[in-house]
């Protein structure tokens, strides 16, 4: 759920840096608009990147959202062409359509990209209101969510509200998770540092002390 009027101070925001990636017309910017606005704009020429900046909460956590609404159309545009992409995301929102089998393996070259990649991931098969029109089965999805050990959900920008809110607040708490493992970790480590000079730091202390 997204809060609009969160008036706690930005120390106790957490940040939560989105990229979303896929190929043109997957509906990557329809998901983010619903998922920030709950509306549906549509279809429309997306020509140009985009962050989107948004202050959400994620069950007890204040969150600053933001969200890059990446412009890729082929091959050549794949996440790893985009360095800069990956050094600022904390979290890939990985889209297809379920109507195009070209975004799907799109969806598979970029991730196999990404496999040494600690980066948490979240992958959606778009348009799902567009049955009749299936190129891409739910078991694939599912099979390709396996593969990448991440969620997987078949929504539809157009109709689904709280699925499109569900699936970026998954991703939100798997990055929120990651930072906190990380931060522990960090912390853990400055202790045993700090653990071994102080050790260091009373022995040679001692054995100074001169002998009467």
């Amino acid at each position: 759920m997204t809060t609009r009027g969160i008036r706690r101070k930005k120390s106790y925001l957490v940040d939560a840096k989105i990229a979303v990636c896929g190929q043109k017309s997957v509906g990557k910017s329809a998901l983010t608009v619903r998922f920030l606005t709950k509306r549906y704009i549509g279809e429309y020429d997306h020509q140009a990147d985009k962050v989107h900046k948004h202050e959400i909460l994620v069950d007890t956590d204040c969150v600053l959202v933001e969200i890059w609404d990446t412009c890729m159309a082929d091959d050549n545009d794949s996440i790893s062409s985009k360095s800069e992409a990956m050094a600022w995301c904390d979290g890939l929102l990985l889209v297809y359509s379920i109507n195009d089998r070209d975004s799907f393996n799109f969806i598979k070259k970029v991730k196999q990209e990404l496999q040494n990649s600690d980066t948490p991931v979240l992958l959606i098969g778009n348009k799902a209101d567009l049955i009749h029109l299936r190129q891409v089965s739910t078991e694939e999805g599912e099979i390709l969510a396996k593969d990448f050990d991440c969620k997987f959900y078949e929504i539809s920008a157009a109709e689904q509200v709280q699925q499109v809110s569900d699936a970026f607040l998954d991703l939100c708490r798997e990055i929120i998770q990651a930072k906190r493992k990380s931060k522990q970790s960090f912390i853990d480590k400055i202790d045993k540092m700090l653990g071994g000079a102080r050790y260091y730091s009373r022995g040679k202390s001692d054995s100074a002390i001169q002998k009467e």
